[in-house]
């Protein structure tokens, strides 16, 4: 008994192509949502991005807050003064001993920049209070100087610095 190969194409075939078809289609309409769920939506990556703080409108002796990743982030334009109470601190009468020149960018020593939330327990502390005209954490007594580093109180560090960056003579970038 012979066979016969026909060469052309058959219903059986049409049906194999467009089975396979349909299932491609479906898998495709089943996967693509799983991966797009696993993105992060856009006010997280907003939330991680850089921001830009125009310094210009803070005058000498004045502070602000802007946020960063959900941190209040303070921005203090200290004076002359407080830049030098800050540098003639003795190290070693800190409990986390790092120098003023340190904390702040050469050439801009005037601005301190420091995540605003205590060492302690994470309060936030208020700006220009205690007894070393810095930071003052209300919860529990944690005072920190005009350069953001602890000084009295339960606080076990610094404020901590964030990443930052001076894009001109009076705008920064956080971040």
């Amino acid at each position: 008994m012979t066979t016969e190969v026909s060469t052309e194409p058959t219903r059986r075939d049409f049906l194999y192509i467009a089975t396979g078809a349909v299932a491609a289609v479906g898998a495709a309409a089943v996967v693509w949502p799983l991966v797009t769920q696993m993105n992060p939506d856009a006010s997280t990556i907003a939330a991680g991005a850089p921001i830009e703080v125009d310094l210009g409108p803070v005058a000498e002796g004045q502070e602000i807050k802007v946020f960063w990743r959900g941190k209040p982030i303070y921005i203090m334009h200290r004076s002359a003064q407080q830049i030098d109470e800050a540098r003639t601190v003795s190290l070693s009468s800190l409990p986390d001993p790092q120098s003023d020149q340190e904390r702040t960018k050469e050439g801009y020593e005037q601005w301190l920049v420091v995540v605003g939330i205590c060492t302690h327990l994470g309060c936030i502390p208020m700006a220009r209070q205690g007894n070393y005209n810095g930071f003052f954490c209300p919860c529990h007594g944690s005072q920190y100087d005009s350069s953001g580093r602890i000084r009295q109180g339960p606080a076990p560090a610094n404020l901590p610095v964030p990443p930052y960056q001076f894009v001109s003579a009076s705008k920064i970038q956080i971040g």
